[in-house]
């Protein structure tokens, strides 16, 4: 959870949080079309069972831990960890273990459209990461993860799950 502080300048009272600094209106600006767009959800509602949703659930929890510590291997510039664990965790090799055919029939054309981009994304993004441990280019790496996760943003425009 983020930690709020606000702090004064000159100016006016800049609230600092844990991913950068907003002024006390533009902070309050932000909460409110925040809530604008929740009351307006438009997404498309994805009914799972249960189970299943749970499970989901969990699986887009672990994608965005795994991007979290693919991100920390870059900066490290570890890239072939940053690879290894792209392709187990997100790549086309991590279906099983998310037992994407086990969800898949619930979800609609779309949304299994937009989960593929991602996988087959981030198998793209490993190689990638693999050419960039030799040529030690993080912005072609880098450039690749943002494929990956604009498949995550385009699919959470779009769905949520109930």
């Amino acid at each position: 959870m983020f930690r709020t502080m606000a702090v004064a300048v000159a100016g006016g009272v800049v609230l600092a949080t844990g991913s950068g600094a907003l002024r006390a209106d533009e902070h309050e600006m932000h909460h409110e079309q925040i809530e604008m767009q929740a009351s307006k959800d438009t997404r498309q509602l994805v009914e799972f069972p249960a189970a299943l949703r749970d499970h989901e659930l969990a699986n887009m929890r672990d994608h965005l831990r795994t991007l979290s510590e693919i991100e920390g291997y870059l900066a490290k510039h570890d890239f072939d960890q940053a690879a290894a664990l792209a392709e187990k965790r997100l790549g086309m090799s991590s279906f099983d273990l998310h037992g994407a055919h086990e969800v898949a029939p619930y979800m609609p054309k779309g949304m299994q459209d937009a989960g593929t981009a991602m996988h087959h994304a981030a198998s793209r993004f490993a190689i990638t990461a693999q050419e960039a441990a030799v040529d030690n280019d993080v912005g072609h790496a880098l450039a690749a993860l943002n494929v990956v996760t604009q498949a995550c943003v385009a699919c959470h425009a779009a769905y949520r799950l109930q």
